[in-house]
């Protein structure tokens, strides 16, 4: 959210959003929404990607850990492109890259070819995301920021709803090789969209000729970003509310509930159900709350970290051998609330820097969630081996990452405010002197 929001008014120059700013960006939204559903399909695929590849817990973990390291791995460089070339090339080239991605995984025959899949389609995913903020901010008003990052974040985890609900039943009716290659038909369908309807920006609002490209641009533009305290306070506010749902979505909520509290896979995938659709009711929520309420960001932020950790400490606490539903329930039902949480992080990192910035600085704090959630994985598996699939050891992980996360996030805060004041200030007196 920029300065332009907090003062509740249209800068000059301000996009103008309206109907077709809505279809524009809907066909990004759509992009984003398939890169979803490839990359959460292996939380539905889990179990059965054991079975087909006979691996343990650590190399399944694996999967998941280079798909993340490859996407988080991507987030400047990703930041970098969009600025210089625009939303279509990057969305256009991201959705050939998990298209290929997804198709290599349905018909891989060895665990190593599987795993070059993912990278593969972990590499155009993380060029979706990024593109689709950086579409929102050319196409719509300042003061829509947070609602239409919130929406777009919506329209994600339905792209995860299909996964739980669609994918898993085709895997277990028509098979892994039909029904992955079966869903790549869906890239091929918003590529097609892509290249007849999308556009970068509307009429008369050009983006600057981008400078002189080379490495000391590259130094200068993720220096000048990180420089900035809220783009560091973005990226930790992500890192610390999006992986808890993350590393339950993408890889071991299935396995948690299915192995260690004797859930059928059905009853296990309505909770993961759960989990997306409280997220869906949330993120409306949060994003509403923030246009309105610009002070409600770091609170709500902090109170969803607070709110995860006392469910998860209460379920893996639990005296009995298994957690009641009741508890499961509520568990899923917070855990929905880490995604539109995250999202919380762009809106620091938004008016912390210039238009210019907008998709390096959105990278490095898009970065935040998927180096936790890679890392949570990689300990979830390494001690679930080593302990004899104990998932209360497992996930304790959990908390060590949330500490860290607010530490840092309590730290920079003050400076972030300060700075963010600052610019709203200066923001104020440039508009009071624009020749109307």
């Amino acid at each position: 959210m920029s300065s332009a929001t907090s003062a509740g008014k249209i800068l000059p120059g301000d996009p103008p959003g309206g109907r077709r700013a809505v279809a524009v960006w809907s066909i990004g939204v759509a992009v984003y929404f398939v890169a979803v559903i490839f990359r959460t399909s292996l939380g539905v695929a889990g179990l059965d990607a054991v079975d087909r590849f006979h691996v343990n817990a650590s190399a399944l973990s694996t999967f998941s850990i280079l798909q993340l390291l490859v996407y988080a791995g991507m987030q400047i460089p990703v930041g970098l492109l969009v600025d210089r070339l625009g939303t279509k090339k990057v969305l256009g080239i991201g959705v050939v890259l998990f298209t290929v991605g997804q198709l290599g995984f349905a018909f891989s025959p060895s665990y190593g070819m599987a795993l070059a899949s993912r990278a593969l389609l972990g590499c155009g995913d993380a060029m979706t995301f990024i593109s689709v903020l950086r579409l929102g901010n050319r196409w719509f008003p300042a003061r829509r920021g947070p609602m239409v990052a919130q929406l777009a974040g919506l329209v994600g985890m339905a792209g995860n709803l299909v996964s739980t609900l669609v994918l898993a039943r085709l895997l277990h009716g028509i098979g892994w090789t039909a029904a992955f290659a079966g869903s790549a038909l869906a890239g091929v369908v918003v590529f097609v969209l892509l290249l007849l309807f999308l556009k970068d920006h509307p009429e008369g609002h050009e983006p600057e000729p981008a400078p002189h490209q080379g490495a000391a641009y590259v130094r200068r533009q993720i220096a000048l970003s990180w420089r900035e305290p809220g783009t560091r306070l973005g990226l930790w506010v992500h890192f610390t509310t999006q992986f808890p749902a993350m590393v339950f979505l993408l890889l071991w909520g299935m396995p948690f509930l299915v192995e260690a509290q004797g859930l059928s896979r059905g009853t296990a995938g309505g909770l993961l159900t759960l989990v997306v659709l409280s997220n869906m009711a949330v993120g409306l929520v949060y994003g509403q709350i923030i246009a309105r309420h610009h002070a409600a960001r770091l609170p709500l932020a902090l109170g969803t970290v607070g709110a995860t950790a006392v469910l998860w400490a209460a379920t893996l606490a639990y005296p009995a051998d298994r957690a009641p539903m009741w508890l499961l329930v509520v568990l899923c039902a917070v855990l929905g609330a880490c995604g539109p949480a995250s999202m919380i992080g762009f809106d620091f990192a938004r008016p912390a820097n210039p238009p210019e910035r907008q998709g390096t600085a959105s990278g490095i704090t898009n970065m935040g969630g998927f180096v936790a959630s890679m890392t949570t994985l990689f300990a979830v598996g390494v001690l679930l081996d080593a302990t004899g699939d104990d998932y209360t050891v497992a996930f304790s992980s959990v908390f060590v990452l949330q500490a860290v996360g607010v530490s840092q996030i309590l730290r920079l805060r003050r400076r972030a405010a300060l700075r963010e004041r600052e610019r709203l200030v200066a923001s104020r007196v440039e508009t009071v002197h624009v020749p109307v």
